[in-house]
């Protein structure tokens, strides 16, 4: 079956050959005899009621010198492609949105679009996890700076952050009595009108912050345990932090089984749950990563599993 995948990324002269999890997954794309074509967010546009873009011939390959060159420009309808790839890091802003409507035209066109343009703009990170209350550790979220001082009151010791950031940035761990509350909170809310999020502090962190791969609802079988450097409370391997492969745990598979059918339902084929300790605290439909981690940590080719499981919509489609 011939399969062009398009890719909507970051620049890929950017990316970070030993880590980059896109790279990962068009390389697998490229094993299958899958065509690329690239583009960025400014390539999308609409003429004359039909999602188009300016896109690229792209090439890649598992070099740490050279991973990528481009071939021909094309400007052409979205349609034509048989499978786009949503891969552009939050933060989900205005032009992040705008893009989720521009593939919402593609999917009408006839192109299969992942993770689905809709669920992209619904499902926030963090705030789609509230949607397993069985699985989370006590939170609020709000705008109201005096409603995150009351949960910090009760709890002590908590963890505050943007609602849209990524890689760890702009997280707070607030102490008991930490006299930075007020600024902290004034930054993350811009003064009572953006909304942020408090968790109670799991001190389970200094074991791992886990990112869990899930494919089509279903879980790799292991996770990567991000680990903080000294004096960071942050696992995220953008914050610094190191990373460990591990075997799932009984309550990791637990976790697994209560969110798969809802991302099952949503159509949301590629996935990241983050797990620290007992808790569900994040899950991750943008862009998920930790695939070359894992990759190497299990010898897998998580990439390839991704592939089929795309071919095998492609396939049911057709039929």
């Amino acid at each position: 079956m011939s399969v062009t995948l398009g890719v909507v990324m970051d620049p890929i002269e950017r990316i970070s050959f030993k880590k980059d999890t896109t790279l990962a997954l068009l390389l697998a794309a490229r094993r299958r005899g899958w065509t690329l074509r690239y583009m960025e967010l400014d390539d999308l546009y609409v003429r004359d009621g039909g999602a188009r873009a300016r896109t690229r011939e792209l090439e890649v390959f598992d070099d740490p010198q050279h991973w990528h060159e481009f071939g021909e420009t094309r400007d052409q309808d979205l349609g034509e492609l048989d499978v786009i790839l949503m891969r552009k890091d939050p933060p989900v802003d205005d032009a992040f949105t705008m893009a989720t409507w521009i593939l919402e035209m593609a999917e009408g066109q006839g192109a299969l679009v992942l993770n689905p343009p809709h669920t992209l703009r619904d499902c926030n990170e963090k705030l789609f996890a509230t949607r397993f209350p069985q699985c989370i550790p006590p939170l609020v979220v709000s705008q109201d700076p005096q409603r995150l001082r009351e949960f910090h009151a009760e709890h002590g010791d908590v963890i505050m952050k943007p609602m849209n950031g990524m890689g760890g940035k702009s997280i707070f761990r607030v102490r008991p009595d930490d006299e930075n509350l007020s600024v902290i909170l004034e930054t993350l809310t811009e003064d009572g009108t953006r909304t942020a999020m408090a968790q109670r502090y799991l001190p389970e962190i200094r074991d791992g912050d886990k990112r869990i791969l899930m494919i089509d609802g279903e879980p790799l079988p292991y996770s990567l345990a991000r680990i903080p450097g000294a004096g960071e409370s942050r696992g995220n391997l953008a914050a610094g932090g190191r990373g460990e492969g591990r075997e799932l745990t009984d309550r990791d598979r637990w976790i697994c089984e209560q969110v798969g059918p809802a991302l099952k339902a949503r159509g949301l084929l590629f996935v990241g749950i983050d797990v620290i300790g007992d808790y569900l605290t994040e899950v991750n439909v943008t862009s998920p990563t930790c695939v070359r981690e894992l990759d190497r940590a299990f010898d897998d080719d998580i990439g390839g599993r991704l592939m089929e499981a795309i071919a095998t919509r492609l396939d049911n489609r057709a039929g």
